[in-house]
């Protein structure tokens, strides 16, 4: 059979486990025109999510186009690339590429190019010199649905980027007074991988997109779930998990998504038959292992003070950080240094702060810094 885990990729298919209510929210949202907004750390199952309702939705009339905004670094990256998916995703063949090009933007004076998959390979240059005419970007996907009679659900990854524009308030505000505007036809799901930036994005009352749509906060897969699909991907291979060792693997990575499955990977290629608890040690330490260039250089990254406010967190702290013990123990000096510290540390997403509570943002980062601080579970 195909390999039974799959981590470090949007899972799909019978390596998606879950997630029936954010799945049956979510399908409402794309058939109804509600803007929607997911929000989780890094690599709790975003992409994945999304992918799979929009694959249970192409038999409707309804398009969902996907694009992924990472490697934008401007405003004009950023309308490149979405005129160019919302062509692409929305035609059928590289013939109606050219003419919605060509009928939908042509005052923008579009070059396209084609490559040796002409299928495939699709570029647009668009000549963004008439600051007046970007407009014609950001409408597109509702002249195209009204053209063709159809609803677009516009899904955009990594939307957090668009906070590291120039002008960006600006660039929010043009956004949003645009996208509003087309909710009998367009809807928008925006989400990301920084999490305190989204929350800022969506959750400030001063900010464009605050109240734009409805914000979906995701929450990790309960380990009941998982033991059902750990022991079940165990026995259509040949292979034996007990239920405990399956829990085990929940509990060690703080049923991490991600990391769920890439430590029942490593322990399916190391049993021969049945599970047994070394089994996890090692594969476990090769986890640790496999990491530990990228922790390596979390920490040198890192000022002492932020070292030992970790340290605290480790030994399971996770609020009233300014209390006279809690600064003497940890050297922390004084209580001002606090909310420098929590801001530095979150927005290199090492933290997670929610309702007060700072833990680790990565579960494995934690297991792997306790090890190396001598810091007993």
């Amino acid at each position: 059979m195909d390999n039974p885990f799959v981590f470090g990729a949007a899972t799909h298919g019978q390596w998606f486990t879950d997630r029936e209510k954010d799945a049956k929210r979510l399908s409402a949202n794309f058939m109804h025109g509600i803007n929607t907004i997911i929000i989780s750390p890094r690599r709790w199952g975003k992409t994945s999510l999304v992918l799979k309702v929009a694959k249970e939705l192409s038999e409707k009339k309804l398009k969902v186009v996907n694009i992924d905004i990472f490697s934008c670094r401007t405003q004009e990256d950023f309308y490149q690339i979405f005129a160019k998916e919302v062509i692409k995703q929305t035609s059928n063949k590289f013939e109606e590429w050219v003419e919605n090009t060509k009928k939908f933007l042509s005052n923008l004076t579009p070059k396209i190019s084609f490559g040796s998959e002409p299928t495939l390979d699709f570029e647009l240059s668009i000549d963004f010199t008439n600051k007046q005419l970007n407009e014609d970007v950001l409408s597109l996907p509702q002249k195209i649905a009204e053209s063709k009679n159809m609803k677009i659900v516009i899904c955009i990854d990594e939307f957090q980027q668009i906070s590291e524009f120039k002008d960006a308030v600006i660039f929010q505000k043009k956004l949003r007074s645009i996208w509003q505007l087309q909710s009998q036809t367009v809807s928008y799901c925006l989400f990301g991988s920084k999490k305190h930036l989204l929350n800022t994005l969506f959750s400030k009352p001063s900010m464009p997109f605050y109240k734009f749509g409805d914000i979906i906060l995701l929450q990790k897969i309960s380990t009941t779930d998982w033991i059902n699909y750990i022991c079940k991907r165990f026995k259509q291979t040949g292979k034996k998990i007990p239920e405990t060792m399956a829990v085990k693997i929940c509990y060690l990575v703080d049923n991490h998504s991600s990391y769920v499955q890439q430590l029942s990977w490593l322990v399916w290629i190391r049993t021969e038959k049945e599970v047994f608890e070394n089994n996890i040690k090692t594969a476990l330490d090769d986890l640790l292992n496999q990491n530990s260039i990228l922790f390596y250089n979390y920490v040198e990254g890192l000022t002492s003070l932020q070292i030992n406010f970790l340290r605290a967190i480790a030994n399971g702290i996770n609020k009233n950080f300014s209390h006279k013990e809690v600064l003497t123990k940890y050297n922390l000096g004084n209580s001002a240094n606090i909310a420098r510290i929590k801001k530095s540390l979150e927005n290199k997403e090492i933290i997670d702060i929610s309702n007060g509570i700072i833990t680790f943002n990565d579960p494995v980062f934690l297991l792997w810094f306790k090890k190396e601080f001598g810091i007993l579970s």
